[in-house]
């Protein structure tokens, strides 16, 4: 299966079995790469494709880009990797194995995904666009910090608001952010 498959199928599968709200994110920038798909629940949830002829090259900068913005990570194979894919992963990050057979498709789960120890709120953060950010500050009833960088609006809001309810708004943004924007 190449990844335009395992993609489809993904979102497929989360369509059908997601029993919370949720929001699938396509191609998102995270640093210096590129998550091919990000699950938006209460948390964000990042997932890396790896098609049965692509190599694992790329993936250890990867991981260190993921391990930074979610709190749990999955490589989503093809079948031909299932056998090879968890040597190249830390034990946190889940493995969901893409399959076909002439009549469907099925996705199996070889390793459910472990709370991701590296994650930090500020990078997270940094996916909100200003406006989202002033959101939230006017949702804290904070200042609004006018002139003031994305990065310092971050860092107030992690010293203003407990990362509990800052999770929650911040997947509420991404919830409804306007992706038609971009």
């Amino acid at each position: 299966m190449n990844d335009s498959e395992i993609r489809e199928a993904l979102c497929s599968y989360m369509d059908e079995t997601q029993t919370e709200k949720f929001r699938i994110i396509d191609e998102l920038v995270i640093g210096k790469s590129r998550a091919d798909i990000v699950l938006v629940t209460n948390i964000l949830t990042g997932y890396e494709i790896k098609g049965d002829t692509d190599t694992y090259t790329r993936l250890p900068k990867q991981i260190t880009e993921y391990d930074k913005y979610f709190q749990q990570n999955f490589l989503v194979v093809g079948s031909a990797h299932r056998n090879t894919a968890e040597k190249h992963l830390p034990p946190h990050w889940g493995i969901l194995c893409v399959s076909s057979t002439e009549k469907h498709i099925q996705i199996e789960t070889i390793r459910q995904a472990e709370p991701n120890p590296s994650f930090t709120m500020i990078k997270q953060l940094s996916l909100l666009w200003r406006k989202e950010l002033k959101n939230i500050l006017k949702a804290n009833n904070l200042p609004r910090c006018t002139g003031k960088r994305k990065s310092y609006i971050s860092k107030y809001l992690l010293e203003h608001v407990s990362k509990h309810i800052l999770q929650q708004q911040l997947c509420n943004e991404l919830f409804e952010r306007d992706w038609t924007l971009l």
